[in-house]
């Protein structure tokens, strides 16, 4: 969110529990938090919260986060679509090569 926006939650804060002092010192700590944070998710939470309790919320009781992309299926398909495109003798020369690595070590190893 931005810092209008974070600005906006903590007056939505004030509005509805009119004894919480908002001041400028909590303002400088809170908005950067704020900030790190989904404005939407934010205002949801808190008006889940204003319905639930008659206490303000701390911003660990209001807090949502943006969700973080996860390229790891993307990444997978693209690694097996470059795998297609290898040669079936290359995968087997791999293999083979693979397998003789792992009988040398195992035939390294002491039991």
């Amino acid at each position: 969110m931005n810092r209008e926006q974070a600005i906006d939650v903590l007056e939505t804060i004030q509005a509805f529990y009119p004894k919480v002092n908002m001041d400028k010192r909590k303002a400088r700590i809170l908005i950067p938090e704020l900030e790190k944070m989904d404005y939407d998710g934010v205002m949801k939470n808190l008006s889940a919260h204003v319905a639930a309790h008659p206490y303000a919320p701390t911003l660990s009781e209001i807090a949502a986060y943006p969700t973080e992309q996860n390229d790891y299926i993307a990444e997978s398909i693209g690694w097996e679509e470059e795998a297609k495109k290898v040669p079936e003798e290359v995968k087997r020369e791999f293999f083979e090569a693979f397998r003789k690595l792992v009988e040398r070590f195992d035939g390294d190893r002491e039991l």
